[in-house]
């Protein structure tokens, strides 16, 4: 179900921008999910995981064996560390310049 449904164009742009634009692909250096990444600053990083990178990722499969299962809001440090490496190397942009 969808939440909101744009109207116009313009909207229906900007909702696509905030959600898609300058997102890349992110490989975990351990388990090898791909997930897609954007940087607005250092302390913001946004991650989209797809169906099949949730279930490749060791360390959430191992939270979910868990009693209570694994917290939603629970990172991956692999991935991070992935992450931060992607950004040490040039393949992340830091800083939202064009707004997204």
């Amino acid at each position: 179900m969808v939440s909101f449904a744009p109207t116009s164009p313009d909207t229906a742009e900007d909702q696509r921008l905030y959600t898609e634009a300058r997102l890349v692909e992110v490989a975990c250096l351990d388990c090898l999910a791909t997930v897609r990444v954007k940087k607005n600053s250092e302390q913001h990083t946004s991650i989209q995981w797809d169906a099949e990178s949730l279930s490749q990722c060791a360390e959430f499969a191992r939270a979910a064996s868990q009693p209570g299962g694994r917290p939603v809001r629970a990172a991956c440090s692999r991935l991070r560390s992935s992450i931060d490496q992607a950004v040490r190397d040039g393949a992340i942009e830091v800083g939202a310049t064009d707004g997204y």
